[in-house]
């Protein structure tokens, strides 16, 4: 079963929705961006995991998707306070937070300020340092740009060599050639992937939601959170130390990471709670999705 409503959080009503039986483990699925909303997994796979025993809430942050606000801060104050709203809406006392790349550096903070209100955390292609991924992007466009022999978008990716790598305008054009060298896309996407992704056309909850982005989001966290200058290794190590249980899921495709990336983090987390998948990239729970619901229900 499911349902479907909106809590008030602050006077504005908030989109949400819940799958599943409210007596079984909670799973809160936190979306990426800012700027964009949880349709996708929303569509795609919180049924799937609900009918393997968790209850699983999605929402859209305030500002967000469908949770319009005006009056929207875009602070991580704002969005925990939001989650801790969302935790009483559903009468859960504890959770397992699935945070998808922005929404893994949400997960983190939000376990931070209240680590009795998280079970574990699984961050699902979430950015530990963006400053790394965005090196990363970089390295891996003039790769693809050099063997293409394309000149005109090789000049544009030497134009970073001259901004503020903290603004938003250089994490702005980062994310462009990522998205222009496919880094978002697994390159042999499975025969699962491919029958997943086929339902975006005929799904209109997908087509109107899942790809569509707002501006007010990433710029009123650049502005007010500098999130595209955040470390997060040492609240992760700290949260790791203090007994939290952290999972990490990512695509071998995603361009966001590196192998060193990776590793990195398993330095943290233990090789073993650092999950490399192949034929895989940003969205996780798509492009291998028994695979990924088999890791999240046995953690």
């Amino acid at each position: 079963m499911f349902l479907l409503c909106a809590f008030n959080a602050k006077a504005q009503e908030l989109y949400s929705r819940a799958f599943g039986n409210p007596t079984d483990s909670a799973v809160i699925f936190l979306h990426g961006g800012p700027g964009y909303n949880c349709a996708s997994f929303e569509a795609t796979t919180a049924a799937q995991l609900a009918s393997k025993g968790k209850y699983v809430i999605v929402y859209d942050r305030r500002g967000e998707g469908r949770s319009a606000d005006p009056q929207a801060k875009f602070t991580f104050q704002e969005s925990i306070s939001d989650l801790l709203d969302l935790y009483k809406k559903y009468k859960i006392n504890k959770a397992t937070l699935y945070g998808h790349s922005f929404g893994g550096m949400l997960a983190t903070k939000f376990a931070a300020a209240h680590p009795s209100y998280v079970h574990a955390i699984v961050l699902i292609g979430a950015p530990v340092n963006l400053q790394e991924s965005f090196r990363t992007i970089r390295n891996s466009a003039k790769s693809y740009y050099t063997t293409k022999g394309d000149s005109a978008n090789l000049m544009y990716l030497n134009m970073l060599n001259s901004m503020d790598t903290a603004s938003l305008f250089y994490s702005s054009y980062c994310f462009m050639h990522a998205a222009g060298i496919k880094a978002y896309s697994p390159k042999n996407p499975t025969e699962e992937a491919k029958a997943i992704y086929s339902t975006f056309t005929s799904d209109t909850l997908l087509v109107k939601y899942s790809s569509k982005m707002t501006m007010e989001g990433p710029t009123g966290f650049w502005k007010n959170e500098a999130y595209t200058t955040m470390d997060l290794t040492n609240e992760i190590s700290a949260l790791k130390s203090s007994g939290m249980k952290i999972v990490g899921v990512y695509g071998m495709d995603d361009g966001l990471y590196s192998p060193a990336q990776i590793d990195a983090l398993k330095a943290i987390l233990g090789k073993d709670a650092v999950y490399y998948l192949e034929n895989c990239s940003h969205s996780v729970f798509v492009d291998r999705q028994t695979k990924f619901l088999e890791i999240v229900v046995s953690n």
